[in-house]
C-alpha cells in the first residue's frame, strides 16, 4: 500500500510538472502566434508574419524591422538612402512624365524622405539594388510618377471590393482602387497599412491621394510587407509579389518594360542587376 502511495505521488507530481510545463508554453507563445506584425521598432518581423528579435524573424525572408540582409543577395552593402536617392535621381525619374501629369504637383523628393523618416521599417541604410527594384515598380505603376490614382479607377471599385472579408469590410460608397506610388488597391490592403501606420484607410481611401507623405509611407509598407522579403529571389520575385499576373508568359511585354526600368536604374546607381530578373 506505501508502494502504491509514492507511485501515485510520483505520478502526480510528474503530471503536475506536464501540465505546468504545457501552460508556461502556451503563455509564452501565444503573443507570438497571435502576431500579424506591426511589430515594435526594435522587433523584426518575419517572412511568416511574426515578431522577433532572433535570425529566425531578423534573416531570410523578415519583412520589416532591423532585418539582417546578405550583401550577396541584396545586391551589395547597405548604403545611405538619402545619400543614394538624391533629388537629382529623383527628378530624373519624375521629369519623364508628361508636363500636365497630376504627379508632377504631389510627388516630390522631400515627400519622399519625409515618408521615409517617418516610415524607419524602409530603411535609412538599404542596398543600391533594392532602391533600383522599388524605383522600377514605382515607374511603372505610376508612369514615372505621373499618376496618383489608377487611370479610370472610379469605374473599377467593383473590383477591388473582397466582399466576404469581414476583418476589412468595404466601407459604404468608399472604392479602393489603386493610389499612391505602388497602387494601393483592395479593402484589405487599405485596412492592414491603415492598421499599421495608424490611420483609418478604409473609411478614408482617398486621403492616399491627397496626402504625399502618406502616398509614400503606404509604398513602403506594401514593399515591406510583400516585396522585400522576396527580393533575395531576383527582381523577377519582385514582379510576382506586386502583379503576379502579368508572369508566367501571361504579359511579357510589361514584364519586359518593368526590367528595362531596374535595368536603368542599376546602372545609374552603379551597381549589377543579379540573376533571375523575369518571372
Amino acid at each position: 500500500m506505501a508502494n502504491y502511495a509514492k507511485s501515485s505521488t510520483r505520478k502526480d507530481t510528474i503530471a503536475l510538472f506536464l501540465t505546468t510545463l504545457l501552460v508556461l508554453i502556451l503563455t509564452v507563445s501565444k503573443p507570438v502566434t497571435s502576431q500579424n506584425c506591426g511589430c515594435a521598432s526594435d522587433f523584426c518581423c518575419s517572412q511568416w508574419g511574426y515578431c522577433g528579435q532572433t535570425d529566425d524573424y531578423c534573416g531570410e525572408g523578415c519583412r520589416e524591422g532591423p532585418c539582417q540582409r546578405s550583401s550577396e543577395t541584396s545586391g551589395g552593402d547597405a548604403v545611405s538612402l538619402e545619400g543614394t536617392v538624391t533629388p537629382e535621381f529623383f527628378n530624373s525619374i519624375l521629369n519623364q512624365a508628361r508636363g500636365d501629369c497630376a504627379g508632377k504637383g504631389f510627388y516630390s523628393h522631400n515627400a519622399f524622405m519625409a515618408a521615409a523618416n517617418s516610415y524607419q521599417s524602409f530603411g535609412a541604410s538599404i542596398p543600391k539594388r533594392e532602391i533600383a527594384a522599388f524605383f522600377a515598380h514605382v515607374t511603372h505603376e505610376t508612369e514615372f510618377m505621373c499618376y496618383i490614382e489608377e487611370i479610370d479607377g472610379p469605374a473599377k471599385a467593383e473590383n477591388y471590393c473582397e466582399k466576404d472579408n469581414t476583418d476589412f469590410p468595404c466601407a459604404q460608397g468608399k472604392a479602393y482602387y489603386g493610389r499612391g506610388p505602388i497602387q494601393l488597391s483592395w479593402n484589405y490592403n487599405y485596412g492592414l497599412c491603415g492598421r499599421d501606420l495608424n490611420e483609418n484607410l478604409l473609411a478614408s481611401p482617398e486621403k492616399v491621394a491627397q496626402d504625399p507623405v502618406l502616398a509614400f509611407k503606404t509604398a513602403f509598407w506594401f514593399w515591406t510587407t510583400n516585396v522585400r522579403g522576396k527580393f533575395n529571389q531576383g527582381f523577377g520575385a519582385t514582379i510576382r509579389a506586386i502583379n503576379g499576373m502579368e508572369c508566367s508568359g501571361r504579359d511579357p511585354a510589361t514584364v519586359a518594360k518593368r526590367i528595362e526600368y531596374y535595368r536603368d536604374y542599376c546602372g545609374k546607381l552603379g551597381v549589377e542587376p543579379g540573376d533571375n530578373l523575369s518571372c
